[in-house]
């Protein structure tokens, strides 16, 4: 049998499918508050009602407010919060990557108010900074996770080659990169990170622009094919619909 949940860094267990909050912000662009807010604090309810116990978020979503709106919807839930950092978006269109142990500490200590914990269970470098080494921005998140303001450290958007560096430096308890059944770029690199014992967490999982609203692939069948593909595969479909979130979860129907 599919295994249904995945111990990211071996003490989060979760259901391997989740929530990803991306589009819980403003559009077009993921700029801004989501026009709905308290629809979008009731879907996430909903998620965590019906079993989803990992949420995705970032600093650059909003940026800040989907941060917001996970923390004040899931506040006391027991319940895993993985955020990102290193990436801002000052307006519209236009994306700033900063991954300097500053960047990352702001953007931390940021995130701690913004979720409503005294500590983010997992935090993810959302780029790598072509100006700063990635084991100088680990080692960062090394010193955060030290000091009990994030639990795990995690990676978005990296190579093999970057992942093995970083694991020079600390524990990486997870991968973000984009993968689904029509992009496979990172079909070795989800081998690679079952084997290593690290989660993998595809984003854009349905196909979709990141800028724009709307599934490419049938939600469904995508979402059980990335469940049925990996066991360490721990999916986040984004949607800002309680139907579609429900019709989501019930992907397990066909894994």
């Amino acid at each position: 049998m599919t295994n249904t949940t995945y111990p990211i860094g071996e003490d989060l267990i979760v259901n391997r499918l989740g929530y990803g909050a991306m589009r819980l912000t403003g559009q077009p662009g993921n700029f801004g508050p989501f026009p709905h807010w308290d629809e979008g604090v009731a879907l996430l309810r909903r998620a965590a009602d019906l079993g989803v116990t990992f949420f995705d978020s970032a600093w650059a979503y909003g940026p800040e407010f989907a941060d917001k709106i996970v923390g004040e919807a899931l506040e006391g839930r027991q319940v895993v919060l993985a955020t990102k950092g290193g990436v801002d978006k000052p307006e519209p269109g236009r994306i700033v990557v900063d991954g300097s142990r500053g960047a990352l500490m702001r953007q931390i200590d940021r995130a701690l108010i913004n979720l409503r914990r005294d500590r983010i269970d997992l935090f993810q470098l959302h780029r790598v900074d072509p100006q700063t080494p990635i084991e100088v921005s680990v080692a960062a998140l090394a010193e955060a996770q030290a000091d009990g303001r994030i639990g795990h450290i995690g990676l978005s958007n990296v190579s093999r080659a970057q992942l093995e560096n970083a694991l020079a430096v600390a524990p990486i308890a997870s991968v973000q990169n984009r993968f689904n059944m029509q992009e496979t770029e990172a079909e070795d690199l989800v081998d690679f990170t079952a084997e290593k014992g690290i989660a993998f967490i595809p984003y854009g999982p349905l196909g979709a622009n990141p800028m724009q609203q709307g599934a490419k692939l049938a939600p469904r069948e995508a979402i059980a094919w990335l469940l049925a593909r990996s066991p360490n595969i721990v999916v986040i479909p984004g949607t800002t619909s309680i139907k579609h979130l429900e019709e989501n979860w019930s992907a397990w129907d066909l894994v």
